[in-house]
């Protein structure tokens, strides 16, 4: 059960966490694993198995998310000895003020806008799932309940997250192995052995999906890390926490695809016999992502207003919210093409993050501080690698992105003399 403390209203968000409320790195791991375990996972194994054969998916699979765990591991060593959240993690990169006027407003907008979005998907697949049961159920009054569950959560903070993820993770668990057994039974495993796709992809475009599919919760890591002990904890709760469950949802998704023949998740669950299991996948894998996806939300809002720690709850009910609205309707299906063009602005963050703490401040957590203003530095790197990632075709865009931007951020900071807009000089 609940501990009365996780029932607590979080009130650090921008400040060092104190060393008293620090987590251990199985606790932070089962919340990575719980944004994992999603419907957009599902989907995105579902994708990526409808251009590549079961053995070369698993492959992009693991390449893919191999990448974004890499990535991940490095931000969230800089937030466990900080203690700061990603967009203070980011503000001697960007500058202060850069981090609250840029990044800060991109991950609010996208982060809300990938709430509406989860929430509306969930919402429609709960309604068709329940009207095969003989249940009318409208897709509006679903939004605005399951949306409840979810912000609720979000609300709370860290406590009732982690409690969530502990309770909800292994049965998600348990929900993917078992309907995977049943979709590979009765011919299903020569079917997945002999799947050729109807329209083929390339390994690059497979790998370039299951990147994608994360990349955000990577750049966003801090949020939740700023809670490990130590480096270790990072590490450990960032790996085990994402590849193991990360590559699974995947591959279930895939699997769940190959064998049924469809790509709509409630169809998958139906096919194969169990549109119980899957309305509780569903549901569960929706509430355990969206959560930090508001939290994460609430937390950029603070920074961009410049709100006291102790407001993080409310702005974070306020995000929730509007993202409830949004998801009414079907109105946010209007904005999903924009709110994909926003993670290419996201993922760039991941290089500035990296290059900034790691390369240029050699990985020293005593010597990082904040840099008061704009650093256009920085700010140049990431909308450089932004437009590099939105225009390559070479390989990995998202890999080239990165690449591309911590170089452009090390050369510029080596190159300028000025000290009012570089903080290394």
């Amino acid at each position: 059960m609940a501990k009365f403390k996780d029932l607590e209203v979080e009130t650090i968000t921008l400040e060092p966490v104190p060393p008293e409320e620090k987590k251990s790195w199985l606790s932070i791991a089962f919340i990575w694993a719980g944004q994992v375990v999603c419907v957009p996972a599902l989907l995105c194994g579902a994708m990526i198995a409808g251009g590549l054969n079961f053995r070369d998916s698993f492959i992009a699979m693991a390449i893919g998310y191999g990448i974004t765990v890499v990535l991940m591991m490095l931000i969230a060593t800089q937030a466990a000895y900080t203690g700061r959240p990603s967009v203070i993690g980011v503000a001697r990169a960007l500058g202060t003020r850069g981090s609250q006027l840029s990044i800060s407003l991109v991950l609010a907008i996208s982060l809300i806008g990938w709430f509406a979005y989860n929430n509306v998907v969930c919402a429609e697949s709960f309604v068709s799932l329940m009207k095969a049961a003989g249940v009318d159920f409208s897709v509006e009054l679903a939004c605005i309940i399951l949306g409840a569950l979810m912000l609720l959560t979000a609300f709370f903070g860290i406590g009732l997250t982690k409690f969530l993820n502990i309770v909800g993770v292994p049965l998600l668990l348990i929900f993917m192995i078992y309907a995977m057994v049943v979709a590979l039974k009765d011919g299903g495993v020569e079917t997945l052995m002999n799947y050729e796709p109807p329209e083929p992809m390339s390994m690059t475009t497979g790998i370039t999906v299951s990147v994608g599919g994360f990349i955000a919760g990577a750049a966003t890591c801090g949020d939740y890390n700023r809670y490990s002990k130590d480096a270790k904890s990072a590490v450990l709760s960032s790996l085990f926490g994402i590849i193991p469950l990360g590559v699974g949802s995947l591959l279930c998704g895939a699997v769940l695809a190959i064998t049924t023949g469809n790509y709509d998740i409630s169809v998958m669950f139906a096919n194969v016999g169990l549109p119980v299991i899957g309305l509780l996948v569903l549901v569960l894998a929706t509430w355990t992502t969206n959560v930090g996806n508001a939290y994460s939300a609430g937390i950029s809002l603070v920074n961009i207003f410049h709100m006291k720690d102790d407001k993080r709850a409310l702005v974070t009910l306020i995000s929730g919210i509007v993202g409830i609205l949004l998801s009414l309707g079907g109105i946010v299906y209007y904005f999903v093409d924009f709110l994909s063009m926003l993670s290419y602005l996201i993922t760039p963050i991941c290089a500035i993050l990296v290059a900034d703490y790691w390369i240029m401040g050699k990985g020293k957590h005593e010597n990082w501080d904040t840099f008061e203003g704009i650093n256009w530095l920085g700010i140049i790197a990431w909308l450089s690698g932004a437009v590099i990632i939105y225009f390559d075709t070479f390989f990995i865009p998202e890999i080239v992105g990165i690449v591309c931007a911590m170089i452009i951020y090390v050369v510029l900071c080596k190159a300028v003399k000025n000290p009012k807009i570089n903080p290394f000089v």
